[in-house]
């Protein structure tokens, strides 16, 4: 009958034996990665003739001090209130349609060309009642009183509702 074994040794590779088989590994994943490698290198020879490469090296060096200026720029009171309003007139655009957005934008644009078309003729009082028989100019002078009373209102509440 045959002994029971008692003892495991577990070999133990020499540091000859490690990097060998760790260039074993590297050679294998090479070859197993070339197009891969070929297009990585020349990528970094591009960034390298174009300068880009050594101004990514420099900013990672002064990455410290690019921090900071930019911390100092960003805490400025003028930054912090553009991202403040911001962010009001995004929350303000996502309270509105979309359909009512794209049809002012549309309406804007018609106005602005509208009103570069050129014009000699003098607006007297007459004329400018005239005018509002005119659907669209009505059209406008509704939505443009709308506008100024919900404003109004909103002014006068101060932003805070019920």
């Amino acid at each position: 009958m045959a002994k029971p074994i008692s003892l495991i040794r577990k070999k133990l590779l020499t540091e000859e034996e490690r990097q060998e088989a760790t260039i074993s590994k590297l050679k294998q994943q090479l070859a197993e990665s070339n197009e891969a490698l070929e297009k990585s290198l020349s990528i970094l020879r591009e960034l390298h003739d174009s300068g880009l490469l050594e101004a990514a090296e420099s900013m990672l060096k002064a990455k410290a001090k690019i921090a900071e200026i930019t911390l100092g720029q960003i805490s400025r009171p003028e930054i912090t209130n553009l991202i403040n309003n911001g962010m009001a007139a995004a929350g303000a655009l996502t309270s509105l349609e979309p359909e009512m957005t794209t049809k002012l934008m549309n309406g804007l644009t018609a106005g602005i060309q509208e009103a570069q078309s050129p014009d000699e003729n003098r607006i007297s009082m007459f004329s400018l009642m005239k005018s509002l028989r005119d659907p669209d100019v009505n059209r406008a002078v509704r939505f443009g009183l709308r506008f100024l009373k919900g404003l109004g209102r909103e002014l006068e509440q101060g932003g805070k509702r019920d």
